[in-house]
C-alpha cells in the first residue's frame, strides 16, 4: 500500500499549509482528501507536490506491504 504519512511530515516543515497549496498553487481538494485517505494518485500530481514542496518524492509517500494489497 502506499502511505502518505511522509507527505504530512513534509507540508508541517515547508512554508506551505493545505490552504496555501488549494488557494496559492490550485491542487484540488480533492487531492488533500486523497493523501489523508492513502488513496491513489497520480504521478503528475506526484511531480506537482515535490515541485511546490521542492522535496524528494520519499518525502511524498511510502511503500508499506499491507494484507490489502492485491494479489499478483
Amino acid at each position: 500500500m502506499i502511505d502518505y504519512s511522509p507527505f504530512w511530515i513534509t507540508l508541517k516543515s515547508s512554508n506551505e499549509t493545505t490552504y496555501t497549496l488549494i488557494n496559492l498553487h490550485h491542487v484540488s481538494s480533492a487531492t488533500i482528501q486523497k493523501l489523508r485517505d492513502n488513496r491513489p494518485l497520480n504521478t503528475t500530481t506526484i511531480n506537482d507536490l515535490c515541485r511546490i514542496l521542492n522535496c524528494q518524492i520519499q518525502d511524498i509517500a511510502q511503500y508499506v506491504p499491507s494484507e490489502d494489497d492485491q494479489t499478483l
